[in-house]
């Protein structure tokens, strides 16, 4: 798996703070970036929303989610936003998605379907991305997205 080893140095270097809303991953981008030695400079906070009633508690649009399903690319943007403006921190990311699972709350959208964001606050910038996850195992799916995660994070920081 690979690490937040390179964006923990960038941002720490930069001066600049990273906060996550994450719903599928389950802290498991969290979990990871403070693994990092030093990661306190630069990780503000995560918000771990799994139910559409804390994401929209968290500053996601009750709207966006009723017309385009919690699982979009349209909700995923609004949560990496959100956590932005709530930590007021330069990059924001926001994760939902099924791990190969019917959610019966939840019934649009693919079983295997997650929708990422990563919000660059200083350029005004949203990257979104969709990843397919395909492995039986929820831990093997989430790692298949953190390190995603990891890989575009190089690539804006």
């Amino acid at each position: 798996m690979k690490t937040f080893q390179k964006i923990v140095e960038k941002l720490t270097q930069k001066g600049l703070k990273i906060s996550m809303m994450e719903s599928c991953t389950g802290g498991g981008i969290s979990n990871s970036i403070t693994n990092i030695e030093g990661s306190s400079e630069v990780f503000e906070f995560c918000a771990v929303t799994y139910s559409n009633d804390y994401k929209i508690k968290m500053g996601v649009s009750k709207e966006l989610i009723d017309e385009y399903s919690v699982y979009s690319f349209e909700v995923s943007g609004d949560m990496a936003k959100a956590i932005t403006s709530f930590t007021n921190s330069d990059y924001g990311i926001g994760v939902t998605g099924k791990l190969n699972r019917v959610d019966p709350h939840n019934l649009k959208g693919n079983n295997n379907e997650v929708f990422v964001s990563i919000y660059d606050k200083r350029n005004d910038i949203l990257n979104s991305f969709k990843i397919v996850v395909t492995e039986e195992s929820r831990k093997k799916n989430k790692e298949l997205v953190i390190n995603r995660i990891i890989e575009e994070l190089e690539e804006m920081i």
